[in-house]
């Protein structure tokens, strides 16, 4: 059960929170336990409506809740409240009835002696692992305000890299998603007229024509059958592509396609230096941030290089060894950078100067990728509407000629 409660502390200061337990003794006994004197304790009182059950099945915790998590968590520590009191306050402010038990969560977890990194551990499908180790290494630091304010930054650039990423695909999507609606429209409304007026006339069709011809028919007769197949391939590509097994060969075709296997080499440098960088400046080991780091990238080939790095690190070898033997993955800037980090030892500054330097390069890439698309759009379009053009006149042709 959950129970609100008001505590007086030894300096007379009031305090109001929620804490789950057993029963109200039970509590109180717990809020003693912590120096603190019980003035009210009440039941938190179920509520009948109906819309908290659909916000716990729909709702759930964004990249940019959790960011601002950490931003006001740091923002709060740096202004002397103390974590408690700063989970407390964040509970009562947020809007979003997940994110709340977590808080309700992790207060608890704080009351009990426990530390916000263990809290957030218990979190593995909300919280990312880069988010519960650097807050570890800052309360091993003892600069917690500082890791959550890395974390922040951290999470928001990475957050913004798959924003421009995925605004880069948009077009392309909407236009490819339309031409495949106004297909099924043509093929169920339009074609069906036409191959009866070819069979009024006795034309003989060409093998375009009747193939044609036939999806008219196949549309036409079988709509819904035609859009359950559809939408079933459709789901059954997307199982394909995220079955475990399909992501050496998808990986390995996205980094072999022009333009875009280039952009997804600068995005897994970007994610790779950011993070490292962060890992390393908040206190992180190396060998534990390379395995965090790993991942943290995408590509099954870029998480083998960072395998393959933490492996020769423990032997004894230089992190920059793995990224200049893998110069088609990672860029020579790399390898070089972080060699001149490893010797000067600033190499979280020189990884941080790699993230932002691709960072750079993939926003240019992005804001140019829909003038680079468009064209190669404009020439698919033109394909389909030519074969079809073609095909649905050709017969037309035949028949104008027989008339002559």
């Amino acid at each position: 059960m959950f129970f609100l409660y008001r505590t007086k502390s030894k300096n007379g200061e009031i305090s109001e929170g929620t804490m789950e337990a057993t029963d109200r003794f039970s509590l109180a006994r717990e809020l003693k336990s912590n120096g603190n004197i019980p003035v009210s304790i009440s039941e938190k009182k179920k509520s009948f409506d109906l819309s908290p059950v659909f916000q716990n099945i729909f709702s759930k915790v964004s990249v940019s809740e959790q960011i601002i998590l950490a931003k006001n968590l740091s923002g709060m520590l740096r202004a002397g409240l103390s974590l408690y009191r700063a989970l407390s306050v964040l509970e009562k402010q947020t809007k979003n009835s997940k994110l709340s038990k977590i808080l309700i969560s992790l207060s608890s977890e704080i009351n009990f002696g426990g530390t916000l990194s263990s809290g957030l551990s218990k979190f593995p499908n909300v919280f990312p692992n880069i988010f519960v180790s650097m807050t570890r290494a800052g309360e091993e630091s003892g600069n917690l305000a500082g890791a959550l304010s890395e974390v922040a930054l951290n999470l928001e650039k990475a957050h913004s890299l798959t924003k421009k990423v995925r605004g880069a695909l948009i077009y392309p999507g909407v236009i490819i998603s339309a031409m495949i609606v106004i297909g099924i429209l043509m093929f169920a409304f339009v074609v069906p007229t036409l191959a009866k007026t070819f069979q009024e006339l006795n034309v003989q069709l060409p093998a375009s024509t009747k193939f044609i011809i036939f999806l008219g028919n196949l549309f036409s007769q079988h709509l819904f059958l035609s859009l359950v197949l559809i939408i079933g391939f459709v789901f059954g590509i997307i199982s394909l592509f995220r079955a475990h097994f399909m992501a050496k060969y998808i990986d390995f075709i996205i980094l072999k396609i022009p333009i875009v296997g280039n952009l997804a080499k600068k995005v897994n440098t970007a994610r790779t230096a950011r993070t490292m960088s962060s890992l390393l400046l908040a206190g992180v080991s190396i060998i534990r941030a390379i395995k965090i780091t790993e991942d943290v990238v995408q590509n099954i080939y870029f998480k083998k290089v960072l395998r393959e790095a933490k492996e020769e690190i423990e032997k004894g070898a230089s992190f920059s060894s793995a990224f200049e033997s893998n110069s088609h993955l990672y860029p020579v800037m790399m390898s070089e950078m972080v060699q001149v980090g490893e010797e000067t030892g600033k190499l979280s500054d020189m990884l941080l100067d790699i993230a932002v330097f691709y960072e750079e390069e993939i926003e240019n890439k992005t804001k140019n990728m829909s003038t680079i698309i468009e064209p190669v759009l404009m020439i698919i379009v033109g394909v389909a509407v030519g074969f079809f053009a073609v095909s649905m006149i050709s017969p037309l042709y035949s028949v104008m000629e027989n008339i002559k």
